[in-house]
C-alpha cells in the first residue's frame, strides 16, 4: 500500500510558476482595464461636456469603485450562473436575505470564490507540510477546501432565513394596523406610511420593505406590480398570499379593507394550527432526552440501592 505519493520540496517549483503566472496575470489585467478606462475618458472628452455629462452623469461617484466592482466582477465570472433561471433565483435568494444591489450576485459569487482559495491555502498549510501527499492527506484538503466553498451559502442561507423570521413574526402587528388605518378611511399608500411610521422601533425589516414598496408607487408603478415585488422580495408566504389578495382586490375593485380583514383572520388560524401542531410535535420531541438524560438517572437512583443489596447478599459467605 503507498505511504504518499510525494513530499512538499517536489511541488515547490510548481507552486513558484502557478505564483508567477497568477502575477503576470494579475498585472497584465491591470494594465488592460487602466487602458480601457484611459481610452474611455478620452472618448468621453472628445464629445461636448452637455453630452458626456447626459450619458453618464454619475461617472465622477462611480469612479472610485470602478476598481472594485472590476475586480469583483473578475472574480466571480467563474462562479456566476449562466442561464438567466439561474440568476433569478440567486437574485431572489440574495434579495430574501436583504442584499437588493445589482452587483450583489458578483459580490456573492466573488466571495465564494475567495472562501474557497483561501480554505485551500489553509488546508494545505495544515495538512501538507511535512507530511506525504497521501490519501489521507488529500482527503482533509478536499474537506476542508470543500467546506470553505459553501461557507457562503450556509451564511446566506441563516441571514435569510433569519429574516423571514422576524418579518413573519411582525406581520401580524403590521396588517392589524394596516386594517384599522384602512378602515378609517385612509388610502392603502397613506395605511403603509402609517404602519412605517408606528412600527419602525421594533419591527425595522417590515417596515424598510413596506417604504421600499411605497416609494415605488410614489414612483408611477403599478400597484400590481409593487405587490407582487413585495412578496417575491421577502419570500414569506404570509406576504405572498397578502399580497395576491390585494391584487385581486385592486383588479376587481373590492373592499381593500374587507380583503385585508379575511387575510388578517385566515392568518391568526394558520398561525394557530401551527401552535397546535408544534403542541402536539413536543410529547414526541421529548422522548429522546427522557430516554438519554432522565431515565438513566431516575434507573441508578431507584435501582442502584436495590442492586448493592442484592450484590452484598449474594457475595455474603454462607
Amino acid at each position: 500500500m503507498l505511504q504518499g505519493f510525494f513530499y512538499i520540496h517536489d511541488i515547490i517549483p510548481l507552486l513558484v510558476f502557478a505564483g508567477i503566472v497568477a502575477g503576470i496575470w494579475a498585472v497584465l489585467s491591470m494594465i488592460s482595464s487602466r487602458n480601457s478606462r484611459a481610452m474611455e475618458r478620452l472618448s468621453r472628452l472628445s464629445r461636448p461636456q452637455s453630452l458626456a455629462d447626459l450619458e453618464d452623469p454619475t461617472r465622477n461617484k462611480d469612479d472610485r469603485f470602478a476598481g472594485i466592482l472590476e475586480t469583483a466582477k473578475a472574480l466571480s465570472s467563474p462562479l456566476m450562473p449562466h442561464t438567466e433561471l439561474e440568476q433569478n433565483a440567486l437574485k431572489t435568494k440574495l434579495a430574501n436575505a436583504g442584499f437588493r444591489s445589482d452587483a450583489a450576485p458578483m459580490v456573492y459569487s466573488g466571495l465564494r470564490l475567495v472562501c474557497l482559495l483561501l480554505f485551500f491555502l489553509i488546508s494545505v498549510g495544515i495538512f501538507v507540510p511535512g507530511k506525504p501527499l497521501g490519501w489521507k492527506t488529500l482527503q482533509w484538503v478536499v474537506i476542508f477546501t470543500g467546506a470553505g466553498f459553501y461557507l457562503p451559502s450556509i451564511v446566506l442561507w441563516w441571514l435569510r432565513r433569519k429574516r423571514q423570521e422576524e418579518i413573519f413574526l411582525t406581520l401580524p402587528d403590521a396588517l392589524d394596523l394596516l386594517v384599522v388605518c384602512v378602515e378609517s378611511g385612509l388610502g392603502l399608500d397613506a395605511a403603509m406610511r402609517k404602519v412605517c411610521d408606528e412600527m419602525s422601533g421594533h419591527a425595522k425589516i417590515m417596515c424598510e420593505e413596506l417604504s421600499l414598496s411605497n416609494f415605488q408607487l410614489q414612483m408611477g408603478r403599478p400597484r400590481r406590480e409593487v405587490l407582487h415585488d413585495l412578496g417575491v422580495r421577502t419570500g414569506v408566504d404570509d406576504v405572498r398570499s397578502l399580497a395576491a389578495i390585494l391584487i385581486q382586490a385592486d383588479r376587481f375593485g373590492s373592499s381593500i379593507a374587507q380583503a385585508l380583514r379575511v387575510q388578517s383572520d385566515s392568518m391568526r388560524t394558520r398561525r394557530k394550527q401551527i401552535a397546535e401542531e408544534k403542541a402536539a410535535k413536543t410529547a414526541v420531541q421529548l422522548l429522546f432526552p427522557l430516554i438519554l438524560f432522565i431515565f438513566p438517572g431516575i434507573f441508578v437512583v431507584l435501582v442502584g440501592p436495590a442492586a448493592i443489596n442484592i450484590m452484598e447478599t449474594l457475595l455474603k459467605p454462607q
